[in-house]
């Protein structure tokens, strides 16, 4: 497959302003750009989609540059609903040099990362409307859909100037760099034509842009954020058992989507797996494969493999294989409590609200529904004896089939 193929086939190409896209994607080498907005010191889930289209792109040749909105960052792109809450400039340059760091190593150091405060801060208010604002007719702004959308509930005018800044992102690395494509997600589309146009018109040339699809789980929502919690691509943020646990439970309707837009695989590789898969669903066997190239090729083999150990651990009798390090950062946000030597387990259950009162705790003693480092408690007389603890501090106590513990013991 030709670069261009090869994205077709992956779903990774929406809208389009270029004359002919796929002889600027098989062509000579050229230098093209996407961006994003410093909001935070690390990159989410969300963003892969963008990133990993990026390197198909310099694995073909051409030259990838990353624009951090130093000064976009300051304004804010304009939401479907109300605007973005205005972050310091020190917090700005903060999560620039984060995202800088994470950009260069996911790309082994093979990509140019630019920051667009870097060319903004020595324009003055005057001489950017006169030579740039003077090119883009209002009605033309008014125009863009995210613009539209917001004019019933009000936009700011520091809002609405974002996508002639963004525009002008565009005509300056052209002029500079000589970029001639920008790609992005599809809710960039008015902001990246907007580039397109103003280059057109300022300077007669004809350049070009895509837009790839957002990436929706199941339920429609955006891929990689669930109740507007972002899985970060720093591990230190999000470990990789996080990451494995949320790649392994994609659904099945959408993980073949997956596997195209986040994998290097190939169409006759993904077309196995698919098939293998659909044989035998229960074995999740394209779950299972997402895992291990996303976490492989994000945070490398030892990651994934630590990943994979973690999680047949948690779940069977080699838990005690696991560190205290290991348990509490694949848990991280579940509830702790601390372990005393004097208290037996019914008491332990009620001292520390796991069940509300010693005939609950009874009930789910007698059920076999409470577990302590996955084997079931029996006795509720029993105390909590050094051998039923991990690293010698810590245990796992599971209440059902989905609420987790760590008990921490009070040294």
């Amino acid at each position: 497959m030709t670069l261009y193929e090869d994205l077709m086939y992956r779903g990774l190409i929406k809208d389009v302003a270029s004359e002919d896209l796929k002889k600027v994607l098989d062509g000579e080498p050229i230098s093209f750009y996407w961006g994003t907005d410093p909001t935070a010191d690390s990159l989410h889930i969300g963003h892969y989609s963008s990133l990993i289209t990026a390197k198909r792109l310099a694995k073909a040749g051409h030259h990838p540059i990353l624009l951090v909105g130093g000064a976009t960052g300051l304004i804010g792109d304009p939401r479907p609903t109300a605007e973005r809450e205005i972050i310091s400039k020190e917090l700005v340059e903060k999560n620039i040099n984060g995202i800088k760091k994470q950009v260069t190593d996911i790309f082994d150091g093979n990509v140019e990362v630019v920051n667009n405060y870097d060319w903004f801060k020595d324009i003055s208010w005057i001489d950017f409307l006169r030579d740039t604002g003077k090119y883009i007719n209002i009605n033309y702004m008014l125009d863009k859909d995210i613009i539209r959308r917001r004019l019933e509930t009000g936009i700011t005018f520091a809002e609405f100037s974002y996508t002639l800044m963004q525009g002008y992102d565009y005509l300056y690395l052209n002029e500079t760099k000589n970029v001639t494509l920008e790609c992005a997600g599809s809710d960039q589309w008015g902001n990246i034509t907007t580039g397109v146009d103003l280059i057109q018109k300022k300077l007669g040339k004809s350049v070009n842009a895509f837009t790839m699809p957002l990436i929706l789980d199941a339920n429609g929502n955006k891929f990689g954020k669930s109740e507007g919690n972002a899985l970060w691509l720093d591990k230190n943020k999000t470990s990789s058992y996080k990451l494995y646990q949320y790649l392994i439970n994609s659904d099945d309707s959408k993980v073949e989507e997956y596997l195209k837009v986040f994998t290097f695989l190939s169409k006759e590789e993904i077309e196995d797996i698919m098939k293998k898969h659909n044989e035998k669903p229960e074995e999740r066997l394209a779950q299972r494969t997402l895992a291990k190239e996303f976490i492989t090729d994000l945070h490398g083999k030892d990651e994934y493999e630590k990943a994979e150990k973690i999680s047949k651990a948690l779940f069977t009798n080699e838990i005690y294989s696991l560190s205290k390090e290991d348990i509490l950062g694949a848990l991280d946000g579940v509830p702790t409590f601390k372990l005393n030597n004097d208290e037996s387990i019914l008491e332990m259950l009620v001292n520390n609200n796991i069940c509300s009162s010693r005939r609950e705790a009874r009930e789910f003693i007698s059920a076999g529904a409470i577990k302590i480092n996955n084997e079931p408690v029996t006795d509720e007389n029993e105390y909590i004896d050094s051998d039923k603890l991990i690293d010698n501090e810590i245990l796992i106590l599971k209440k059902g089939k989905k609420n987790y513990f760590i008990g921490i013991y009070n040294k």
